[in-house]
């Protein structure tokens, strides 16, 4: 039988479609999928440090059992952070040498975040899924400044954290008219200095996620060393507000012998808010958040002249003072100043 009447016979034997047919694509045109692997086997854990492209993870959230991971290929370059809640697959040991990878970011509950200044558009997530922000003001050496803790306030409302103040060397300066500036806000206000009971404090931060913030030489950590005694935090002497030397480099989130975490992060130089919009600070107080219903579009809630018709204006009791102190934490925001 001669070769084309072979191949007639096997053709009438069997009808072809194109999946008989296998063609092997060329190089740089391989289809790619957007799916991703499931990794329904990945143990979760919270994110502790960041460094170089390694995360340390504590798995389950148990501080005993820290591995180190990194970011898997299939993430691309999602930013992931201290506070961030990872799913962690490959060598969970956490001997040294060995190395998991982080394949998963979950939703987060709230943000911290802040820009280099007022006019940066590039936000950084500070902390993730922190429930408190404490921040730490000196009252003395180097003198209180409100327009961090304005701006602290702002972010922090901004985020869904719930804010407090820690007041440092009080035996160098009273507290209560520093104090006073922020009492309609209803904020915590505890004194946390180096001779101060932290007895309120600690019940506080226990069982929760509590991010800490301050500018260089408040005594942050120096509190953080009281709050967890193996921390062993760097300390020393800075020149002056924003300057010198920053004794913490790298945020870092501790565990409290009582429960719960302190997230240490770095004296900071500056707070931009370019991310944030009035309405964003708003939100977080209820009779304010309906009240604002009656502004005019475009109202920034700053009040007369900018905004004679501003709905703050006929509050009254509490929500007016509240408003009050509202419009401040606004009026930092609008002025460009990070500080």
């Amino acid at each position: 039988m001669g070769v084309a009447a072979h191949r007639e016979r096997v053709l009438r034997r069997r009808e072809y479609d194109e999946s008989d047919v296998r063609v092997r694509p060329g190089r740089g045109s391989r289809p790619r999928t957007k799916d991703r692997p499931a990794h329904r086997d990945a143990e979760e854990g919270m994110v502790v440090s960041v460094d170089r492209g390694r995360w340390g993870v504590a798995l389950a959230g148990d501080p005993d059992r820290i591995v180190t991971a990194m970011r898997a290929r299939e993430l691309g370059r999602t930013p992931i952070v201290v506070g961030d809640s990872v799913g962690v697959v490959g060598d969970l040991s956490g001997r040294p040498d060995t190395l998991a990878r982080i394949v998963r970011v979950e939703e987060r509950s709230t943000v911290l975040r802040r820009t280099a200044d007022d006019t940066d558009p590039f936000e950084r997530v500070v902390v993730a899924n922190a429930e408190q922000l404490l921040i730490v003001v000196a009252l003395a050496d180097p003198p209180p400044r409100t327009g961090l803790v304005e701006r602290a306030l702002v972010a922090a409302y901004a985020g869904g954290l719930r804010p407090m103040l820690g007041l440092t060397k009080s035996d160098l300066a009273d507290s209560d008219e520093f104090a006073a500036h922020f009492a309609d806000l209803d904020i915590p206000v505890l004194l946390v200095g180096q001779g101060d009971d932290l007895a309120e404090l600690t019940d506080r931060l226990s069982g929760r996620v509590t991010a800490l913030i301050g500018h260089s030489g408040v005594g942050k950590s120096t509190l953080v060393n009281r709050l967890v005694p193996d921390a062993d935090r760097a300390t020393g002497e800075v020149s002056g507000v924003g300057k010198g030397r920053h004794t913490s480099t790298q945020s870092l989130a501790l565990y409290l012998p009582g429960g719960g975490w302190v997230v240490d992060t770095p004296g900071i130089r500056s707070f931009g808010l370019a991310h944030i919009g009035p309405d964003d600070v708003v939100a977080a107080f209820a009779d304010l958040s309906e009240a604002v219903e009656n502004c005019p579009r475009g109202c920034t809630h700053l009040g007369p002249p900018a905004d004679p018709e501003c709905a703050f204006d006929s509050l009254e009791g509490k929500s007016l003072r509240r408003a009050t102190a509202v419009r401040e934490l606004l009026t930092a925001l609008a002025s460009n100043d990070s500080w």
